[in-house]
């Protein structure tokens, strides 16, 4: 393999393992924030106890997912640094505030907030609280709105002019508005709770045909998880499909390998306005990438809506092979997630930011050796924190909320506000 070929690789490897985290998080954070403002705001105490241990539960697998995706972040930003100092150099003051805000918001707002919720259980206000769960949830989809930010930079250049080679931000209003990035936003947040709803209704199901004590906790988890999840999973489709008159657009090739144009009529165009070049990268990937996303996508909603019929009359409770086959749909939407990144990323090639800077040209100057090496302790990386995440994430879901030690600690006499006294009990007070 060429110095590309391996920078490459190493980038879809660590790009692509930190998404499955990113959109697992995406996902779980919403329904968190709704369990635990439907639990705190609930009068009766036993209704209110179940949901307090609903919000325990699945916030600890979103916690352990969260911490070792912070973890996998701030890894792959070591091979930018190694790999691509071409691309710094030539956007750098353009990708500046994006990424800078996106540091802010991810590392530092977002964190603290998370860390306030943690250690707030029973020692805070129940207001204050639920607020600081929805001040997460906003700061992770902000964080989502940065990256995509610089990431549709690269996909539809705007707002900007060169000097001396290098791009300059002149239009900061063009580029918070680029449709390559909001349009994208839509669909990756709509995906995110499909994602995050499918994986509530897989556990629950699994502890609901296991027989479990905790009836009322994943009967609750299952029905929110239809109530969110049926709706996004049918528009994610939808809004996925807007994306086309961008595409064909800003990326006239990527336009043509998906609906089946003349593509020889599209490279000749090409070439004659960049010059030579091989314009129809990976156009296999990208028809494997775009046919996953829709098999997967039709399937999850047609599941959904499937299960919500059943849940008439109490007929999802009682047919196990249909419990089998949600859980057996976990995996689904990290698949079709992991083909819109590989449509989307490929899709531009041999561009790393479109009509201006080819891959090749964004490479840094590292022999293949250096590249050989730091790719393969990259992946070797990542891979053992995505096996250490599942191994977690499984052994707490299957142990479920008995085992759930998140806010389990209970509040000191005086660490209650006088406005929630009546809430010192046994259950995490909110």
């Amino acid at each position: 393999m060429s110095a590309a070929d391996l920078a490459r690789l190493q980038f879809a490897a660590t790009t692509g393992i930190h998404w499955l985290f990113v959109i697992l998080t995406m996902g779980l954070v919403p329904l968190v924030a709704i369990m635990h403002t439907w639990g705190a705001f609930t009068r009766d105490p036993g209704k209110r106890a179940v949901r307090g241990r609903m919000t325990r539960f699945w916030s600890q697998l979103y916690v352990i997912n969260y911490a070792v995706g912070i973890v996998t972040g701030l890894v792959m930003e070591f091979q930018f640094g190694l790999s691509w100092s071409g691309l710094s150099k030539f956007a750098g003051n353009v990708f500046g505030a994006p990424l800078a805000l996106e540091t802010l918001i991810a590392f530092f707002a977002e964190s603290t907030f998370l860390g306030m919720w943690i250690f707030g259980w029973g020692r805070m206000r129940r207001g204050v609280h639920v607020t600081l769960i929805w001040l997460v949830a906003l700061t992770a989809y902000a964080s989502a709105y940065w990256i995509l930010i610089a990431n549709g930079f690269m996909q539809h250049p705007v707002g900007y002019e060169l000097r001396d080679g290098e791009a300059y931000l002149t239009d900061f209003a063009a580029l918070l508005t680029n449709p390559s990035a909001l349009i994208a936003l839509a669909h990756i947040t709509l995906a995110a709770l499909t994602t995050g709803t499918v994986f509530v209704m897989g556990i629950s199901a699994y502890h609901i045909i296991r027989g479990t004590r905790e009836t009322d906790l994943f009967r609750g988890s299952m029905r929110l998880g239809l109530l969110v999840g049926t709706p996004a999973a049918w528009f994610v489709a939808t809004v996925g499909e807007m994306q086309i008159p961008v595409i064909r657009e800003t990326q006239p090739m990527k336009a043509a390998v998906l609906e089946g144009g003349d593509v020889a009529q599209v490279q000749a165009r090409l070439v004659k306005e960049y010059g030579p070049g091989d314009y129809v990268f990976a156009h296999d990937w990208l028809r494997l990438s775009m046919e996953s996303m829709k098999i997967i996508g039709y399937t999850v909603s047609s599941i959904t809506i499937i299960a919500v019929i059943l849940l008439w009359k109490g007929r999802l409770w009682r047919w196990r092979p249909f419990a089998y086959v949600m859980i057996a749909m976990i995996p689904f939407p990290f698949i079709a997630s992991v083909g819109g990144w590989v449509l989307r990323e490929m899709g531009r090639q041999p561009w790393i930011i479109y009509g201006e800077l080819k891959v090749e040209d964004a490479l840094s100057h590292v022999s293949r050796t250096s590249l050989a090496v730091s790719c393969t302790v990259f992946i070797v990386i990542f891979l053992a924190l995505a096996v250490t995440n599942w191994t977690l994430i499984t052994r707490f879901a299957r142990r479920g909320p008995d085992a759930t030690q998140l806010g389990a600690t209970e509040p000191l006499p005086d660490d209650v506000p006088e406005g929630d006294a009546d809430e010192k009990q046994t259950v995490p007070a909110f």
